[in-house]
């Protein structure tokens, strides 16, 4: 059976232990859990997770239906099943010498990132997009020497 990355969205009652006894679940019964993102909603009542796992159909189907069994839980949804926008956020911190900054103002350019810190020897990039995005951002930047970076979860939202 073949794996991929699945994004799992789970509406939750905002109270507090609702994101441990949910990340509790996954790993009592042995998933992991590659990104999650946890933010209020539009209602106080709730927040929503997003969830990407990696693992086969029947293996994320197993998992939302374990999920769906909880108290807190509202709603979830596989959106590999609906059309998403998602997205994620890097910040990232590159060795810079001045003669190299022009590069890294094009490459900036290029992927639509905004440099958002910059110091003598450093620069701060901030960028926003899919997965695949963020990835060949940071590969593309490994010659300049990343000193440190934050990457968040994704965050995704059904379209329509």
């Amino acid at each position: 059976m073949e794996t991929e990355k699945r994004i799992i969205s789970i509406l939750v009652k905002n109270q507090p232990g609702v994101l441990s006894r949910i990340s509790g679940l996954f790993s009592r019964r042995g998933y992991n859990i590659d990104s999650l993102s946890v933010c209020a909603t539009e209602d106080d009542r709730y927040s929503r997770m997003t969830i990407t796992v990696t693992g086969t159909k029947a293996t994320v189907k197993q998992i939302i239906s374990q999920v769906e069994k909880q108290e807190d839980v509202e709603k979830v949804l596989d959106f590999d099943e609906y059309a998403v926008v998602f997205r994620e956020l890097l910040l990232i911190k590159v060795n810079v010498k001045s003669s190299e900054r022009s590069q890294i103002v094009d490459l900036c350019e290029i992927f639509k990132a905004k440099a958002i810190d910059i110091c003598e020897e450093t620069m701060i990039l901030e960028l926003t997009g899919s997965t695949q995005k963020i990835d060949a951002f940071i590969k593309i930047l490994i010659p300049y020497t990343i000193i440190e970076m934050a990457r968040t979860g994704g965050a995704a939202l059904e379209r329509g």
